[in-house]
Order: structure tokens, then sequence, then C-alpha cells
């Protein structure tokens, strides 16, 4: 079996993880595991305050034969995180989403089932056509997330 990606998907069908705000939700974590009433429901914020509920999502997708798990980042956005008082933490937010599922992803990987990280960017909260957003403004907050990933 081949461990470069590329490669890999030219011999088999590649499985890629689930919902992780679904999959979070169903963990019925409390408002202060979120980190407060501000936080509830930003799901990258629990990469501070439960980094541990996140890896338990990332291992679940593994152990059912997932080949690629998704980083904890779909809202790591500047534009996202902003909403929550957070859009300076934007780079280490998805630095640390992208080095926690590395980390799980390269305990379950083997030469024979090797397994794969993916940076998740969500589509945000703004949108360029109906006018919350200019292309510039969008693109520089794609830049940093795509920087820390």
């Amino acid at each position: 079996m081949k461990s470069n990606f590329l490669e890999l998907i030219n011999e088999k069908v590649i499985v890629f993880d689930g919902a992780m705000g679904t999959y979070l939700q169903s963990l019925n974590l409390s408002i202060d595991e979120w980190g407060g009433s501000a936080f509830e429901n930003c799901s990258e914020n629990l990469l501070y305050t439960r980094p541990d509920a996140i890896e338990s999502v990332h291992k679940a997708f593994l152990e059912v034969g997932c080949d690629v798990i998704e980083t904890n980042s779909f809202g790591g956005s500047e534009i996202v995180l902003s909403e929550f008082g957070i859009a300076e933490k934007t780079y280490d937010v998805n630095k640390r989403a992208a080095a926690l599922a590395k980390r799980v992803a390269s305990d379950y990987s083997t030469k024979e089932k090797p397994r794969f990280v993916a940076g998740s960017i969500g589509p945000g909260t703004k949108l360029p056509t109906l006018g919350h957003i200019t292309y510039r403004d969008l693109k520089k907050a794609y830049v940093e997330q795509i920087r820390g990933l």
C-alpha cells in the first residue's frame, strides 16, 4: 500500500470522517466546557477548553476505519472567530487543530493503512455576493486560516 495520498487515491476509495460539529454536540458538553456562554457552539474554542473531546472524535472516526480525518477548524476563519471575540487567535486555532489531528492520525497510521489529515475550511458566515464582506477581506481571512493549518 502506498503512503503517498495521491498514489493511494488511484488504488482505492478514500474514506473521510463525518461531521465534527454534530459529533461534538452529541457529547452534551456543558456551557463551561465550551468556555462559557460566549463560546457555546464554537467548536474551535474546544481546542483550548476540551482538546480531549476533539481527540475522542478523531479517534472514533479512525477506529471505524476512516482514512482521513479533518481538522476541527471548519469555523476557524477570522470572520467566524470574530463573532466569538477571538479573531486574533485565528492562526493559533488552526495550528492547534492541525497538530492535534496529525498526532492522532499518526497514532493510527500503519504502513498497511496510512492515515491522513485534511484541513477543514468552512464557508464562513459572511458572503461577498450579499454584501457582507469584500472579496479582498474574505481572501485575507482564508489566508490566515490556511497559514495556521
